[in-house]
């Protein structure tokens, strides 16, 4: 894209969605000014990768998912593809905690239906008789109205409460930390309604699609080979070059913080304010921005302490992104007299979460490992939602006789947990999941990333609010939004509110 004048844009939150605005801006537009104010004292947000001991943990986020391509294609774009590196594929099974032992997840059971019927006829998960109602999903008339509905309502109208409370509820609490009463399917899971309506039921639906699958591969694999035997002069068909394909999950060796370290190494480290609280957004001359500012200071031994106020500084700027989480939007709306959108992002919750990362000897676990980790119903009444084999999923993580676990708990399951002391966190977490792992000696490294209020709550009504929210936005073409609330919370989704938040902002600025 070529410009007619180098705008100067202000993206206000240096976490991935913030950073993937700026590198946006940056790759189509290279004369851009673009400045970044953070409230923390580094960029990334929650992403964050530390070293320690050889052992690399990860604070937040540890991998991503390859079926939404904003991620891969991220890394791509930095440079990072040859760091990719997959799950280990003899460990590609997840377990359920049920009464303290870990249960293997039913082969070929997708969030929220089998896909193949006997591994749930065998296992002890379930009851003969959830069994069996499980198996009456086929037979259940599909919901006529396309009204939403809670993730629990869907499950369990769909395969019983059995199958809801003892394999999907963990599943989808792992992913969201999210009270299942309220959490919208729509705005989380939609593509299973889609398929009850399309095909009448999950098992239908999920047989289906296996079956194309199925022929997908047979004709991708005929192809391959024709292509494997057409060569021209020494060289294969383009087709034979189509790229690496990745597992469902990919990580990058050495930490995602990568991704952070190259954005940043892109962009001018005199227009990047760290430790800078933005604390109105007002309209300026001739349709700019004015942006007013100041310096906090944390203290070292808190950093969630409250800040210290500093002078307020301001500057003008062609276009903004905001990209903090929502709730802090509302008062940099507010002073912007978009009232009506702050209002919108006020009615979106949000819940915090903690990860105990913990690394034993291998001898003292006794538990095999042999999975990428475990997930806990709600039922258990454990404080834990999920634990990560972390160096079972990536070998790289740990040296050899180390594992290295990740423990979440938080969410709105666990609340209170988020305001624990650290040592009340390390006490509660390790106790918890000592039976269940066959532990017997004590954690030779512990490390607690406390993360509150930063999951939104996709609650009923989320879409109508964010359809509301982006009609409101759109008269402010100068003024763009992005963050986890919009489109959904993993990474490869904050990467896409940030680029298209990008993308409004550069089309003010012609060709």
């Amino acid at each position: 894209m070529t410009q007619s004048k180098n705008p100067r844009i202000a993206v206000i939150g240096g976490g991935i969605s913030g950073l993937s605005a700026a590198n946006y801006c940056r790759e189509q537009c290279p004369n851009a000014e673009i400045t970044i104010f953070e409230k923390r004292n580094r960029l990334g947000g929650v992403l964050h990768t530390e070293i320690v001991n050889g052992l690399e943990i990860e604070q937040s986020i540890d991998n991503f998912i390859t079926t939404i391509p904003y991620g891969l294609d991220l890394c791509r774009r930095l440079g990072l593809e040859s760091k990719l590196v997959t799950t280990t594929p003899r460990n590609r099974q997840t377990f359920i905690l049920w009464k303290n032992r870990l249960h293997k997840l039913p082969d070929g059971f997708m969030m929220m239906a089998p896909t193949k019927w006997w591994p749930m006829a065998v296992t002890r998960l379930l009851t003969p008789m959830g069994k069996i109602r499980a198996a009456m999903e086929y037979f259940i008339p599909a919901k006529k109205d396309d009204s939403d509905e809670s993730m629990e309502s869907f499950a369990v109208r769909r395969l019983g409460r059995e199958v809801f409370e003892r394999l999907i509820e963990p599943l989808v609490s792992g992913v969201y930390a999210a009270d299942m009463k309220r959490l919208s399917l729509l705005a989380t899971l939609p593509r299973f309604r889609e398929m009850e309506k399309k095909h009448g039921s999950l098992i239908r639906a999920m047989r289906s699609n296996c079956a194309e699958a199925k022929k997908k591969a047979r004709a991708e694999k005929k192809s391959a080979d024709r292509t494997s035997s057409a060569k021209t002069e020494g060289k294969t068909s383009e087709t034979s070059q189509s790229g690496p394909r990745y597992n469902l999950f990919v990580t990058l060796k050495g930490g995602l913080r990568q991704i952070v370290n190259e954005i940043e190494n892109r962009l001018d480290p005199a227009l990047i304010h760290c430790g800078t609280q933005v604390v109105s957004l007002q309209t300026g001359e001739n349709g700019k921005w004015r942006v007013c500012w100041k310096k906090v200071e944390e203290s070292e031994s808190n950093a969630q302490s409250a800040a210290v106020p500093q002078s307020i500084q301001s500057e003008e700027f062609d276009g903004v992104i905001l990209a903090t989480e929502s709730h802090s939007m509302i008062p940099l709306l507010e002073s912007a007299s978009l009232s009506r959108a702050a209002r919108h992002l006020a009615g979106i919750e949000h819940t915090g979460t903690v990860i105990l990362t913990a690394a034993f000897r291998r001898d003292d676990i006794g538990h095999p490992l042999d999975g990428m980790g475990t997930v806990v119903p709600a039922i258990e009444k454990n404080p834990v939602l999920a634990i990560s084999f972390s160096n079972e999923k990536y070998p790289h993580r740990a040296p050899e006789g180390i594992v290295l676990l990740r423990i979440f708990s938080g969410g709105s399951r666990n609340p209170e947990v988020v305001s624990m002391s650290e040592e009340e966190i390390k006490a509660l977490l390790i106790k918890s999941i000592t039976p269940c792992l066959k532990i017997q000696g004590e954690p030779i490294l512990t490390a607690v990333s406390r993360w509150p209020n930063t999951m939104p709550q996709l609650h009923f009504g989320h879409l109508e609010r964010i359809d509301e929210l982006r009609k409101e936005m759109a008269s402010c073409p100068t003024l763009a939004i992005a963050g986890n609330f919009l489109s959904g919370v993993g990474m490869p989704y904050c990467i896409q509110t940030g680029e298209e938040a990008a993308r409004k902002i550069l089309g003010n600025f012609g060709k």
